[in-house]
């Protein structure tokens, strides 16, 4: 890993975690709430960042295990729908709900740190794409938990997701078809440039290969 990658993975967490700080009590003390700041796909995507940053370059300065390639990939998967959904559409969603430089830090400048720390240190083996099926998981789980809790108390973080704005619940499905199908787009192209990036890594060093490659070469 290079050596300065891992004090740029921290100081990149530790901004990630002040803006979410001043994030979290712009929503205390506004319209927003303390419990509906923890309901924001943004402000969730960015903890999981952190602790993925954090923990990582804990790593590269100790030489501890670095972060599993199919953790990250998760998390990096969730920071780039962040940043791609931000770009689509976000960027016109009322500034009561985020302080503008924070916004620019989680939704745009973190999704593209995230990315690039994908690039620059990619996984240390290849992953399945049968792995990279769970990274799916928790975006399911939040469209489904966000559903459910804003039928309940008739609240929800994006007016995509909110039945009572025009279209109804129909252009709820059809947003949600749009956003799985861009998160298993996005994940692919991931996880085909994570590979190709560990197989070039592993060429450089001599390493033998892993995963379905390590078959297809002649013994």
């Amino acid at each position: 890993m290079h050596r300065w990658l891992a004090p740029t993975r921290i100081a990149f967490a530790v901004l990630s975690s002040v803006a979410l700080g001043f994030a979290g009590y712009h929503a205390a003390t506004g319209v927003v709430g303390v419990v509906n700041y923890f309901n924001y796909f943004t402000n969730l995507s960015n903890m999981a960042a952190v602790v993925v940053l954090l923990l990582g370059g804990w790593a590269g300065l100790t030489g501890r295990r670095p972060v599993p390639g199919v953790v990250r990939g998760g998390v990096v998967l969730c920071m780039t729908i962040t940043g791609i959904f931000y770009g689509l559409g976000l960027a016109s969603y009322p500034e009561a709900v985020m302080i503008p430089w924070v916004g620019h830090v989680l939704q745009q400048l973190m999704p593209a740190v995230v990315l690039a720390d994908w690039l620059a240190d990619p996984p240390e083996r290849r992953i399945r794409p049968v792995q990279a099926a769970g990274w799916m998981a928790f975006p399911l789980l939040y469209l489904a938990y966000t559903m459910v809790r804003g039928y309940l108390i008739d609240w929800y973080p994006y007016p995509f997701l909110d039945p009572a704005l025009p279209n109804g619940y129909c252009r709820v499905a059809g947003a949600s078809f749009l956003m799985t199908g861009a998160f298993v787009l996005v994940g692919a192209a991931l996880l085909r440039a994570g590979n190709a990036l560990a197989d070039r890594r592993a060429a450089r060093s001599g390493a033998a290969p892993t995963g379905r490659r390590a078959h297809a070469r002649p013994a």
